[in-house]
């Protein structure tokens, strides 16, 4: 489905000049994009973190919620408008100090409707942070 693989440049370019403000205040970064996916970061920040010093679950799903967007951008080959139809979230352990990193794939490509999902940790994936499940139409 991918005409061209995407740079990070470009990513981060579409970013800065479509994602909303608080998005970027969350000092989201880029790992890799591509046909296979998107992994994303964001920097350990208390800003982030919920009472307990736990990062809060409203920053998780923001943090899947937008490598979704790359990750549908790494298999169209280009940015696209595309909204969220479902999205459903799964808290698997506390994450406290660290950077979460997460790893989005499609892994249903379809003409109008994406299914994905994106698997967030720390940096091991043997011990994940979350997981959800989304859905997101073409425009």
């Amino acid at each position: 489905m991918s005409q061209a693989e995407l740079s990070i440049a470009a990513a981060e370019e579409f970013f800065q000049s479509n994602l909303a403000p608080w998005i970027q205040d969350m000092g989201i970064t880029f790992e890799r994009i591509g046909e296979d996916g998107a992994v994303l970061r964001v920097p350990f920040s208390p800003r982030l973190n919920r009472q307990g010093g736990t990062i809060c679950g409203q920053a998780i799903m923001t943090l899947a919620d937008t490598a979704m967007i790359f990750a549908i951008a790494g298999v169209l080959g280009e940015f696209r408008p595309i909204t969220t139809v479902n999205q459903t979230s799964s808290f698997l352990r506390p994450a406290a100090n660290v950077d979460l990193l997460a790893e989005a794939r499609i892994i249903k490509p379809g003409r109008t409707i994406m299914y994905g999902e994106v698997n967030l940790t720390a940096g091991d994936p043997d011990k994940p942070i979350a997981h959800v499940t989304s859905t997101y139409m073409l425009l």
